[in-house]
């Protein structure tokens, strides 16, 4: 139960605010649409990409250590974070 509740704040503290938040925020703004509507389509979408994820997952995990997965991921990061700060207009 402990590495569901990990898993659990980990992904939804990485959702917040991220652009499929603010997508999905966008679309409830229109009131051509339903509320339900727009609920379940989003989270069919990210539950279709997390099935994506953890398959892709996965099969990379089968080919590629996770802790050399963890080194990509945490470099790929870092990569995008120095690109937004030399890119940023202060």
């Amino acid at each position: 139960m402990k590495t569901l509740l990990l898993i659990f704040v980990s992904v939804f503290l990485a959702e917040l605010g991220d652009k499929t938040q603010l997508a999905t925020l966008l679309f409830a703004t229109d009131h051509s649409l339903s509320r339900t509507s727009v609920f379940v389509a989003a989270a069919a979408a990210l539950v279709l990409s997390t099935l994506l994820a953890v398959v892709g997952g996965d099969l990379l995990g089968r080919v590629i250590s996770p802790s050399a997965l963890q080194v990509v991921a945490a470099l790929g990061f870092i990569a995008i974070g120095v690109w937004m700060l030399v890119h940023a207009r202060v």
